[in-house]
């Protein structure tokens, strides 16, 4: 018989079901997907047909990487709800790369990162001892806290906003955030799982009563469009390669900790070695064809780890409903638009919620273990020194400036290190090593 349950990580729920999950999903990452290609474009100077052209090719990656995650193509994908998106992470690396040699630098190294990349994740089951429960909690934990403030400058109205924290804004994401409290816990059913969406919409309709949407991106966008590979060439130079390739390293952690969030806010499990080293080699090869359409390195989006972790919708074809609607966005950018116009505040009434429900993932992942002894050594260094130096970047002013740029971010980057290292390096307590005991005896 069929399973059409949306918990099920293979399940297939009517179309009724899947799209408004599916279209919730897409609601959490559209913007921040298309962010750092504008931006990018933007600081280099890219003409405005090729950013409006680029923007289609971006949706059109992110469409066809989610599926590839989904449902893999042999050995290259998790095999699971894994959203993908435009990395923010490496658009300061592409900004310094492309003003130095120009734009078809940043492609030339993406692509040979996300080669890189694609090989790690070949490898990554043999060095997966090295990423108990306590460093992947660490990194997932790391990223849903380093993600609130994001998602509190989208409630707040979006940065540079020119009526910023303003009270009309703070209401609108304050609606957002009750309204989808409300179906969460206090319906059933689709109203439940679908509590993003219904609370987007509701804060579309009061946004539009303040006068904050405006269609007129939706009347001017055209119907159709071809997105078409190889637009811009490639070009490669060592050091841009080495930085590039550096934070593609940092991507795959990330990686890393979005799906073991998946697999532990969805299912209450760890992720397998075969959905370990797929997930990052799609990661890698999603992240070579996007440079083949001339865009920014793709990698999996932390939001829709958290979406999964609120809602414990496991169903992979779910996700593909949604990509499915960046596919077709690509080729008719008026769909494209219809997202565009959603105010920032709007996204933040739920981004919120969804970023810390990260967190709790990552907290659930920590605490399979007792917080005591060794494990509280590794907590508290990786995360204390981590999170004081993405709070505090200044503190690596006098080092070189890819150091600055990849342990000098998120904070992510150095809680995820200092916890391998620890978790290699301190001898295990003398409990926990007979508890490590039983655990391999009873195996």
């Amino acid at each position: 018989m069929k399973n059409t349950s949306p918990y099920h990580l293979d399940g297939v729920p009517p179309l009724k079901v899947a799209f408004p999950l599916g279209l919730q999903h897409i609601l959490a990452m559209f913007v921040s997907n298309l962010t750092p290609i504008i931006i990018v474009s933007g600081v280099l100077g890219l003409p405005q047909e090729q950013k409006t052209f680029l923007i289609q090719c971006t949706m059109l990656v992110a469409g066809l990487n989610t599926m590839i995650q989904a449902y893999s193509l042999g050995p290259i994908g998790a095999k699971l709800p894994v959203v993908v998106g435009t990395s923010f992470a490496f658009v300061p690396v592409a900004i310094s790369i492309g003003t130095k040699y120009g734009f078809e630098a940043v492609l030339g190294a993406a692509l040979v990162g996300g080669i890189f990349e694609a090989l790690l994740g070949s490898v990554i089951g043999k060095i997966r001892k090295f990423f108990p429960p306590i460093v992947t909690g660490v990194v997932v934990l790391s990223i849903g806290l380093s993600l609130l403030p994001v998602g509190i400058k989208y409630f707040a109205g979006g940065v540079g906003a020119a009526d910023f924290g303003s009270p009309v804004n703070m209401t609108i994401g304050m609606i957002v955030l009750l309204t989808v409290i409300f179906f969460k816990q206090f319906t059933k059913g689709i109203t439940s799982t679908a509590s993003v969406v219904i609370g987007t919409i509701v804060g579309f309709f009061v946004a539009a009563l303040f006068g904050k949407v405006d269609l007129g991106a939706v009347s001017q966008a055209n119907f159709f469009i071809v997105p078409k590979p190889f637009t811009y060439g490639f070009a490669f130079h060592i050091d841009a390669i080495l930085a590039m390739v550096l934070m593609f390293v940092v991507s795959a952690v990330e990686t890393v900790g979005d799906m073991s969030g998946v697999t532990m806010g969805g299912a209450g499990r760890e992720t397998t070695d075969r959905e370990l080293s797929g997930g990052i080699m799609a990661d890698g090869f999603g992240s070579a064809l996007a440079s083949a359409f001339s865009i920014l390195p793709t990698t999996s989006f932390s939001q829709n780890t958290g979406l999964v972790a609120m809602t414990g919708i496991m169903s992979r074809h779910v996700v593909a409903v949604g990509a499915s609607l960046l596919v077709m966005g690509a080729f008719i950018p008026k769909i494209g638009a219809l997202f565009t116009i959603i105010p920032p505040s709007v996204i933040g009434g739920s981004l919120v919620m969804i970023f810390a429900m990260i967190s709790i993932s990552g907290i659930n992942l920590i605490t399979k273990d007792k917080l005591e002894g060794r494990n509280s050594v590794i907590i508290a260094v990786s995360l204390g020194l981590g999170f004081g130096l993405g709070s505090v970047p200044e503190a690596l002013a006098h080092f070189p400036k890819t150091i600055q740029l990849i342990f000098g971010g998120s904070g992510i980057v150095v809680s995820g290190a200092i916890a391998l290292i620890l978790n290699i390096v301190l001898p295990q307590d003398e409990v926990e090593e007979k508890e490590t005991e039983a655990k391999l005896k009873n195996a």
